[in-house]
Formats: structure tokens, C-alpha cells, sequence
């Protein structure tokens, strides 16, 4: 299969599973416990249909919008993704490029296996950084200092992950801490050739922007020492603390209520990721798409609201902004380009979404972002418009 040959992230996702080694491929994919809210992600959208109004004239479509106080080309960008080298050896810096050439966001994760100055190198971005309150506030403080000099726009704070989801496909394929492969596994990674020449060509995997304060604990130590910084002990308190320490566009990633909502106003955020981590995390948690009305009607206009999770065709994206968002955000859609084909896969599933938001976007008869609105969206099993 060629990259020419896929016509949408699902062709992309095929590819991928044909290219990786299941434990890779299963990490990318997999959810928590019984994965219903890495499915329902998705298939929310479908409770949702567009009203489209006609004749209208569409011969100029403009897909750009401003966000976190960057315009960018198009209301989708780039989540934060860990240890991409696992996926492609072109690993962040692929992606990042990819989503430079789009005129849109890109966010590097604290997990990721490339540092903050690397990024930075590829370009004026747009960047931003997804980050942790950790154990030691030190590194967390370190990691704004970074960001400040490397200049990336806007910084993330992931809330959802004090503890770990139950993620049982990991336990099934062996990829865990300390790695516990199958014969079947190893059988994978035989039948993977292309992927193991790589990794073998570039062994140069860490944790990249950590391994300096703990020293070279050897890869499986160095992520077992990162997650043991995770805390529990995080509060809101805490999260004043480290916008006050930021100072620019502070966007919190993993809130799903209206009550959150507004505390996140009220401690700092200019932004909000609606994301239940894409299904890895508490499974049962509600779709993003389904949290955007009640979010939305907490805070006004003084939040941006981004969805993340379940974005698989320009349509969500459409029934997204018509429901209230300022825009998505896409994780595993791109992670599927790039186990496929390096930057030339993350650039082929950013260009394949892009046409689809701006011919969805004709085809409602709006011409720009800003004339998406409620009227353009209603549920499948209600009477009236809107």
C-alpha cells in the first residue's frame, strides 16, 4: 500500500497496523478497560448532523483562524504524542515539520524523545509545549525557562494522568514496564524488517528532555523514573502556580466539565483541551464532542475551547466548531501518518483532513470559520434545526 493510495486517516490507520510491530501498533491504538470511550470518541460525532444552506457563494473558502493569539491555516493542530520514535525514526521532528508546512500548532510532549531546543530549531512554528507538574517542581519550572527561550507560544498542562489507565492491549502485547514480549510479539517484530533496520540504525532513544538531571539510567529506568514523578497531590493551587510562572496562552488538557471549566478560568487558563486522553485514561468518561454545549454555556467566550479525541473526518471537526469549539485537535490521526511514512505520512493525513474540513465547509455553504455556527448542527434524533 502507498501513501497516494490512502484517501482518509482510516486507509492511514491500515498502513500503519501493516508497517509496525503490534506492540507499536496496539499502543498507538488501544484504550482502557473495555476502550468504550476510545470508541465512543468517535462515533459521537454521528449523533450530530449538519444543515447545510444553499446557494451561496463558496468560490473563496477561508479555513484560517486564530488561536492561543496565533493565527494558524486551518482550526485543527497537532496534539502532544509520546515517544514518537517508538513509531517512525523520523520521530517529533518530522511531525513538527509536517504541521509547520500546514500554518498550524504543534505540541511537544514531556514524553516525547526529542528536546524543546530541537523543535525550536525546525522553525518560527507555531509551537507549544505539553507539560506535567511533576514530583519535582524544579524540572517543571525548568521546562517554562526552556520554553520561554526557545520561544514556543504556548504552553500545556496535562491533568489527567495522576495515575494510570488500565491498558489492557499494552499488558496482552507486553509493551509495559519492564517490556514482557510474547513469542508472538518478537514474531511482530520479525515480520517488521523496515521498522527494526530503523530502530537499529537509530538507537538513540529517551526520554529527551529529562535524561540530563537523572543521568544515563538506560532507556527502560529513565521512563520508569518519569512516571514515578507523576503526583497525586496536585490541585488547583497548583496550577495558578505554574500559569503565573508561564505567562502567555496556558492551555489545560483533559477537563471535561462545566464546573472545571470554570475553575480553570478562574486559576489562569486561557484554553481548554476537552479530552478524556483519548480513551487511555478513565474509561466510561464522555466524548469531548458531547462536553462542548455545557463547557461552552460555563464560560462564554472567555476560554477557548479545543476538542481533542475521536477527530477522524473534516465533518467532526465542522460539527466541532458548529457546537461551539474553537477547534480540534488530532493525536492518533497524525501518529498513523507517521508510522506509515515518516513526514511524508503525518504531511499526507494533515492535507487529507485539511481538504475534507474546507469541502465540508463549502458544502455547508460557510466561507470562513466564523460563519460555522449553531444553526449548522443538530442531533440525529431531533425534530427541528439547530
Amino acid at each position: 500500500m502507498r501513501l497516494s493510495h490512502c484517501n482518509n486517516i482510516a486507509d492511514l490507520r491500515r498502513m500503519a497496523q501493516s508497517r509496525l510491530p503490534a506492540p507499536m501498533f496496539h499502543y498507538i491504538d488501544g484504550g482502557s478497560d473495555d476502550e468504550w470511550s476510545l470508541k465512543r470518541n468517535t462515533t459521537a460525532f454521528d449523533d450530530y448532523q449538519l444543515w447545510p444552506n444553499y446557494l451561496r457563494d463558496i468560490s473563496a473558502i477561508d479555513t484560517s483562524t486564530t488561536l492561543f493569539g496565533q493565527k494558524i491555516s486551518w482550526p485543527v493542530f497537532l496534539a502532544p504524542t509520546g515517544m514518537s520514535r517508538l513509531f517512525h525514526h523520523e520521530a517529533e521532528p518530522a511531525v513538527a515539520r509536517a504541521a509547520q508546512k500546514s500554518g498550524t500548532f504543534y505540541t511537544l510532549s514531556t514524553m516525547g524523545t526529542t528536546r524543546i531546543e530541537e523543535i525550536a530549531a525546525q522553525g518560527a512554528g507555531p509551537w507549544m509545549f505539553q507539560i506535567y507538574i511533576l514530583k519535582d517542581r524544579g524540572i517543571t519550572a525548568e521546562f517554562v525557562e526552556r520554553c520561554k527561550a526557545s520561544k514556543f507560544q504556548a504552553l500545556c498542562l496535562t491533568v489527567d494522568t495522576a495515575m494510570a489507565g488500565n491498558r489492557e492491549r499494552d499488558r496482552v502485547t507486553g509493551m509495559v514496564l519492564p517490556p514482557r514480549f510474547t513469542l508472538k510479539s518478537f514474531a511482530s517484530f520479525a515480520a517488521r524488517p523496515r521498522w527494526a533496520w530503523n530502530l537499529l540504525r537509530n538507537p538513540n532513544f529517551q526520554i529527551a528532555n529529562v535524561v540530563h538531571k537523572v543521568g544515563d539510567l538506560g532507556t527502560i529506568s529513565l521512563i520508569d523514573w518519569v512516571n514515578s514523578q507523576f503526583d497525586r497531590t496536585v490541585t488547583w493551587q497548583d496550577v495558578a502556580w505554574l500559569a503565573k510562572q508561564w505567562g502567555g496562552p496556558f492551555v489545560l488538557k483533559g477537563l471535561q466539565t462545566a464546573e472545571d471549566a470554570k475553575r480553570a478560568l478562574d486559576v489562569g487558563a486561557t484554553a481548554i483541551m476537552i479530552s478524556n486522553h483519548g480513551g487511555r485514561q478513565l474509561d466510561a468518561a464522555p466524548a469531548p464532542v458531547d462536553c462542548i454545549g455545557p463547557m461552552r454555556d460555563a464560560v462564554g467566550d472567555k476560554l477557548e475551547l479545543i476538542v481533542d479525541g475521536g477527530i477522524r473526518r473534516g465533518t467532526h471537526v465542522v460539527k466541532a466548531l458548529a457546537l461551539g469549539a474553537n477547534a480540534c485537535s488530532i493525536g492518533r490521526g497524525y501518529l498513523y501518518g507517521l508510522a506509515s511514512g515518516g513526514q511524508a505520512g503525518v504531511e499526507r493525513a494533515i492535507g487529507l483532513l485539511r481538504a475534507e474540513v474546507e469541502r465540508s465547509m463549502g458544502l455547508l455553504g460557510c466561507r470562513s470559520v466564523g460563519e460555522i455556527r449553531p444553526e449548522h448542527v443538530g442531533r440525529v434524533n431531533g425534530s427541528q434545526r439547530g
